[in-house]
């Protein structure tokens, strides 16, 4: 049986999204009703959106990656003798996992600038760095689901 702190983490991407997608639904539910009924709107609305689809964007593709359901061209892979396919599969996987940590280094490098810098957002004037910060985590994440589905279907693979 498995512990039930495993299983939180193991799905913590889909909390994540779930969490986002309703603050999201109930602030844009909320701009429409003030909207329609006053004729003014939340100006900070989009802001708080467009990150959150941002945020919805990382995070959604670390759940793709731990089913495995992730976008591949695998064309290059197909062309190749069955023998060398795997090879490449494993290849692709590191450079994959390569840029996924370059892209979260660089992430981090952004918030630590927002922050040393004092960037605000325009609509609620609050730290840039705060909508930033979720971004490295979700880059990370993405790798290492992308890993965790490699060694989930190879083993599957061995047991077939």
């Amino acid at each position: 049986m498995q512990n039930p702190m495993f299983k939180i983490v193991d799905r913590l991407e889909e909390y994540i999204c779930s969490i986002i997608f309703l603050v999201m639904t109930i602030i844009g539910f909320a701009n429409v009703l003030v909207r329609y009924l006053s004729n003014y709107s939340f100006a900070s609305t989009q802001e708080i959106l467009l990150n959150g689809f941002l945020l919805l964007t990382v995070f959604g593709a670390a759940i793709a990656a731990r089913r495995g359901e992730h976008l591949a061209v695998s064309l290059l892979a197909d062309l190749l003798p069955t023998a060398m396919q795997p090879f490449m599969r494993w290849f692709a996987l590191l450079l994959s996992v390569a840029l996924l940590a370059l892209s979260a280094w660089y992430c981090a490098e952004m918030v630590m600038n927002q922050r040393a810098s004092g960037s605000v957002s325009p609509g609620l004037q609050v730290p840039s760095w705060y909508y930033s910060l979720a971004l490295p985590l979700g880059f990370l994440l993405i790798a290492l689901r992308l890993v965790q589905s490699a060694f989930a279907s190879r083993k599957a693979a061995h047991h077939v």
